[in-house]
């Protein structure tokens, strides 16, 4: 059973394939993201603005670490979907073997480091004023559960690359369920605070690692491993980590973006656009959640089937994917340029007993977030062909224009703008960022994989 659904890559119509896959991946994606999003409402609301803008402090330190597991996912899950499709399962079984080594190794280092220097890592990520003691508390906590995370995202991408997407959405849905309900546990009935939202987030953590951990012992895995499979090998590893470099650098220019805006934000508007970035943020989780769906129900169709040098299949998933990918941003588009002030309400606590500051503060955010939010989204019917493209070279195992591309928005075009444009234009200098960042992203990523397109994907010779 598990073999016939790995073969279905190379075999269904690359229409209902896609579907078949892109929607599970968005409705995983939507649950946690609803997480991110409703967490934060629960925050607002429950604890105060302050601790919102605490959360997206420490976000970019806890998502960089967890983004090892999933660099090492994608990279290794990319050798896993061309082995499979090549028919050559013990290279399989060694790349899962040594994602999980290189997974606990990662991110086990990486959290003592973490905690080591929490002081300094804090205020350089724009913890400063009555932000640093909230972000702290969340930091602390939610660090332990990070290697957790890790395996948790490790293991998700290696269950969409043995074409699996029912199971990996499931994995996605536990820990925004659990979530939920420990926030409402330790926040709102036990009026935990800080503490706990961070032990929500952590607990939820490991609802997720448990399932996975499960499934891969299941009948429902083919990727059955053994001791010999854990030993690092030098062939897998430089591959991996060339492949999962493409996601551990943009999750490190990400998380370099927020260290840069959470600073020069606070400069501009202290801790009130903290705050609004925040909730910008967040909805930039969300409100996305269909496209990148779509592509990652992309990532082991391209890969199968160009592994299967099945070229055609694969020019025809790309056209596909981008098709998909723009209409569902279009529609998210829509909807956040006409209902910006409803979306921001939701984050903000209509508690009539709360201090004077947190309902200045509330004010403020509320009146300004609308602009900079239609702002930030200004582009994104266009980005479907930017995820898409940086997304194919992944797949395929061309590490090199993936990576390049992955960092283009951000690394090249977004943070040399948020650095230049604020001090001509202030405050929206730094939105306006966002969308110039996008189109210029774009153009560069259109030419290449048409360029890819026209000279690679030809029909092999028989």
């Amino acid at each position: 059973m598990a073999k016939v659904t790995s073969e279905a890559l190379g075999i269904e119509p690359i229409g209902r394939l896609l579907i078949k896959q892109a929607v599970p991946a968005s409705i995983g994606i939507l649950v946690m993201s609803l997480n991110i999003l409703i967490d934060s409402i629960f925050v607002g609301n429950w604890i105060g603005s302050i601790a919102i803008a605490a959360i997206n402090v420490v976000l970019p330190v806890s998502f960089f670490i967890a983004a090892l597991g999933m660099a090492i996912g994608i990279g290794g899950s990319s050798i896993i979907s061309r082995a499979l499709g090549a028919d050559n399962k013990e290279r399989a079984l060694h790349t899962f073997g040594n994602q999980i080594t290189l997974t606990l190794l990662c991110t086990v280092s990486l959290v003592i480091l973490g905690l080591t220097f929490v002081d300094q890592i804090i205020p350089k990520f724009g913890g400063k004023g009555d932000i640093f003691d909230p972000a702290k508390i969340y930091y602390v906590i939610v660090l332990y559960g990070v290697p957790i995370l890790g395996f948790a995202m490790m293991g998700n991408t290696v269950i969409r690359a043995e074409g699996k997407p029912k199971f990996a959405m499931i994995a996605m849905i536990i820990p925004t369920v659990g979530n939920l309900l420990m926030d409402y546990i330790f926040i709102n009935v036990m009026g935990m605070g800080m503490h706990g939202a961070a032990w929500a987030t952590t607990g939820s953590y490991l609802a997720c690692f448990l399932y996975i951990f499960w499934f891969f012992t299941s009948k429902n895995s083919e990727l059955k491993i053994g001791l010999r499979h854990l030993g690092l090998r030098k062939d897998i590893v430089s591959e991996i980590a060339s492949l999962g470099g493409v996601t551990l650098a943009r999750q490190a220019v990400v998380s370099i973006t927020y260290l840069l805006m959470n600073n020069i934000l606070f400069d501009l508007g202290q801790e009130g656009l903290v705050a609004v970035y925040a909730i910008i943020g967040r909805m930039l989780m969300f409100a996305l959640f269909p496209v990148f769906g779509v592509t990652q129900g992309f990532l082991p169709i391209a890969g199968y089937n160009y592994g299967a040098q099945q070229y055609p299949r694969v020019r025809e998933s790309i056209n596909t994917a981008i098709k998909y990918a723009a209409l569902v941003a279009t529609l998210v588009f829509i909807g956040l340029m006409i209902f910006p002030s409803e979306i921001t309400a939701l984050f903000l606590s209509d508690n009539p007993n709360i201090s004077a500051k947190e309902l200045a503060l509330n004010q403020f955010v509320l009146s300004h977030t609308s602009e900079p939010m239609r702002w930030v989204f200004a582009a994104t019917p266009i980005i479907a062909l930017q995820l898409i493209g940086a997304a194919y070279f992944q797949a395929v195992g061309k590490a090199t224009p993936a990576l390049l591309l992955t960092l283009s928005r951000q690394g090249f075009f977004f943070i040399p703008l948020i650095l230049i444009l604020p001090k001509f234009y202030g405050e929206l200098g730094v939105w306006i960022s966002f969308p110039i960042a996008d189109v210029l992203a774009t153009i560069v990523t259109g030419y290449f994989l048409n360029r890819e397109v026209r000279t690679k994907l030809i029909t092999p010779d028989p």
